[in-house]
């Protein structure tokens, strides 16, 4: 008995670091270099900055095999399938590929990054350079939290 009250009032683990994150998920859909791509490097470093501070779950998926748009809008849908609230694309490749994907889940807001045309849920943000883009993006991310 007096085993399981030490056991029972023993404070928690201090080195813990588990990390709760809210409900909503931004995505991110690179070209073939991923995040490794000075385009895209930016991005994903405002992405992450922006969890850090809300909470919000961010993740990316890079464009493989053929560089083109319609072998990129396989993967921008499955993005939009695995219920990301907020995708975002950045190079030619993901950037074409968004038009036509968009058009076909109009409850997903999607976000070309430095290029793309702006339709009902697909807004462009433009950019001057990687500081830009990295700000942008951090805004774009910390707003799902808001």
């Amino acid at each position: 008995m007096v085993v399981f009250l030490v056991w029972l009032l023993w404070p928690a683990d201090p080195t813990k670091r588990e990390r709760e994150y809210r409900a909503e998920t931004a995505c991110l859909l690179t070209g073939e270099k991923g995040v490794a791509d000075p385009d895209a490097a930016p991005v994903w470093a405002g992405m992450q900055e922006a969890s850090v501070v809300t909470h919000v779950k961010v993740q990316y998926l890079e464009v493989s095999g053929p560089q083109t748009a319609e072998n990129a809008e396989t993967f921008l849908a499955s993005l939009a399938q695995s219920k990301c609230d907020l995708i975002l694309t950045v190079g030619s490749v993901p950037v074409g590929a968004l038009r036509a994907t968009a058009a076909r889940f109009p409850s997903v807001h999607f976000v070309g990054i430095g290029g793309g045309s702006a339709a009902d849920n697909v807004s462009v943000v433009s950019v001057d350079g990687p500081d830009s883009a990295r700000r942008k993006t951090k805004e774009l991310v910390a707003s799902l939290a808001a």
